[in-house]
């Protein structure tokens, strides 16, 4: 067999354990002109939605140290694609954004940097026709990359969009109708070598919970026509320093409280959290004026001492 059929041999398999089908598969290449294999998976019963797997023609993970990670790669795939729209993901900060044009997997800097570099954009996804995008180049470095088991999407996703989440909240992406390409560094700020794991924020319960309102208003509420979304999502949990686990806690809480309703993993915004509908437009306001440069005004009317 040829290096291209074992892998969506492979690919094949390891889908459908994950209760996901292969639904095409097409040729591409990366920015070095290397051959990759497109993968979109989909749902059994869903079949206007998919998730698209890009990785080098070339690899191979039926290996001990990368099979688990594409194994729980493709399950929580298969869980994010009960959302209506599980290309999108919502900021601490209470902007929605959808995630696409990831041009995987990592190249090398042609500019002589000695790092490793994912070109992608991210869209402002509210419901609205602004077209409020950003390109983004997310850049690890070689040494930084030692601690990745693949330079590979499944292995990379979660941290390279986690991080963009991030650069996000430190108001350091502006959001336009055209733009360059910006850049979002994925340092060793974001990686305890002691824990082994990515910590993106420190987050408290009262934070947690109101992301987790933010998320299911506009995920399930706003673009998701009140269908339920992933509340235990891994990819959440890492953003928030927290677990799985904790989330659906505190989404129990919630849906007690009667901002939404909970059937298992999964939850609805409910007619009482749609009523906030101001308080979440204002503060995705507030979060994208944040991304905005702010100029001070006094230095500009030349008030300032030079």
């Amino acid at each position: 067999m040829t290096l291209k059929a074992i892998l969506v041999s492979s690919i094949e398999a390891a889908a459908s354990k994950a209760g996901l089908k292969l639904v095409s598969t097409t040729e591409g290449s990366d920015l070095n002109g290397q051959p990759t294999q497109v993968f979109h998976l989909g749902r059994p019963g869903l079949d206007d939605r998919r998730l698209q797997l890009e990785l080098t023609e070339a690899f191979d993970f039926n290996k001990p140290h990368l099979l688990p990670e594409m194994a729980a790669h493709l399950a929580a795939e298969a869980k994010r694609l009960r959302n209506s729209r599980p290309d999108c993901y919502v900021t601490l900060g209470g902007l929605p954004l959808a995630f696409g044009k990831f041009q995987w997997p990592f190249h090398r800097s042609t500019s002589g940097a000695d790092t490793y570099i994912v070109h992608g954009e991210i869209n402002l996804a509210d419901g609205g026709t602004h077209n409020l995008h950003a390109k983004v180049a997310a850049s690890v470095t070689v040494t930084f990359a030692e601690i990745v088991p693949a330079m590979e999407q499944p292995y990379a996703e979660s941290f390279v969009y986690n991080a963009i989440r991030k650069t996000v909240d430190f108001g350091q992406l502006e959001f336009l109708k055209s733009g360059n390409r910006q850049p979002v560094p994925v340092t060793t700020r974001f990686y305890s070598r002691w824990q082994k794991k990515f910590l993106f924020t420190e987050t408290d319960d009262q934070e947690r919970l109101r992301y987790l309102l933010s998320k299911v208003y506009w995920l399930s509420g706003v673009l998701g026509n009140g269908n339920a979304v992933w509340i235990s999502d891994p990819r959440d949990a890492q953003y928030l320093n927290t677990t799985e686990q904790d989330l659906l806690r505190m989404a129990g809480h919630e849906a007690g409280e009667g901002l939404m309703t909970l059937d298992g993993e999964y939850a609805a915004a409910t007619p009482q959290l749609m009523a906030r509908a101001p308080e979440y437009e204002a503060a995705r306001d507030a979060a994208l004026n944040f991304t905005k440069p702010q100029f001070n005004e006094s230095m500009r009317s030349g008030h300032a001492n030079m």
